[in-house]
């Protein structure tokens, strides 16, 4: 249940159309439901605006697809992350309606239509093709969010004109995601150039003594342009949805 709903039922019950015993009904399964193997957590939409998103990986396909089963019961649009080709195509059958996306690892289910709750545009910067997996994460995140999405692909600093090339993309944005392996350069490049807030997302991608992404890790916490925020490494989920909290509308009250 979300605001909108909530507002509906509640004015339905002071207008007499629904009675008091309807109203508790439709309210049972706030604020979770216990499936045994997860609760699902109903009223999540209501306190944050989101619906709970699911997290697939080590997940076994029977329990996503009970997850899955029972939160589609309640009409909400699905997004599970990280979730690899084999499961999808199984829960894809299940649900035909469905998208898989093989880059981001995503599974979307639209019921309702999304609503744009954007106050202005994201953009998601990559510093190679490399890094695109995370970037595609963070795209349909922020996507199935309401957000409106532009990507920028293959701008690293090893080519830094490809980059000055399209400031124009940079300064109409609202909230910028940059993402890049190696050294993890580009999110100070950026923050250097723009007045908006960037999210910085090391990956895992580099040679030698890239450790796994701490390199880029370590080089964004010690960004010397002021701003710059920085979330774990290879979490483009993380990232879209903290670019959706700051890119929010103020609700209306």
């Amino acid at each position: 249940m979300n605001h909108i709903e909530l507002t509906q039922m509640l004015q339905a019950l002071a207008d007499g159309q629904i009675s008091v015993a309807d109203g508790v009904k439709r309210l049972t399964r706030l604020p979770f439901e216990d499936l045994g193997i997860a609760q699902i957590d109903h009223h999540r939409e209501l306190r944050q605006g989101v619906p709970e998103v699911i997290l697939g990986e080590s997940k076994s396909l029977e329990q996503l697809q009970i997850i899955v089963a029972a939160m589609a019961k309640q009409g909400r649009n699905i997004l599970i992350t990280r979730l690899d080709e084999e499961k999808a195509s199984a829960i894809c059958k299940q649900f035909p309606a469905s998208e898989y996306d093989i880059d981001a690892r995503t599974f979307c289910l639209i019921q309702q239509e999304i609503e744009p709750s954007g106050a202005g545009k994201i953009l998601i910067i990559c510093a190679g093709t490399s890094d695109l997996p995370v970037a595609k994460e963070a795209a349909v995140t922020a996507r199935m969010l309401g957000n409106e999405v532009i990507e920028l692909v293959d701008v690293g600093v090893a080519g830094i004109h490809r980059l000055l090339a399209r400031q124009e993309l940079l300064q109409e944005a609202a909230v910028l995601i940059v993402i890049a392996g190696m050294e993890g350069a580009l999110p100070s490049v950026v923050g250097g150039l723009v007045a908006k807030p960037v999210i910085a997302v090391p990956t895992s991608v580099g040679y030698g003594a890239s450790f796994g992404g701490i390199a880029a890790l370590l080089g964004m916490l010690n960004s010397c342009a002021s701003g710059v925020t920085v979330v774990n490494i290879d979490n483009g989920f993380g990232a879209a949805f903290a670019a959706n909290r700051i890119n929010r509308k103020t609700p209306k009250t």
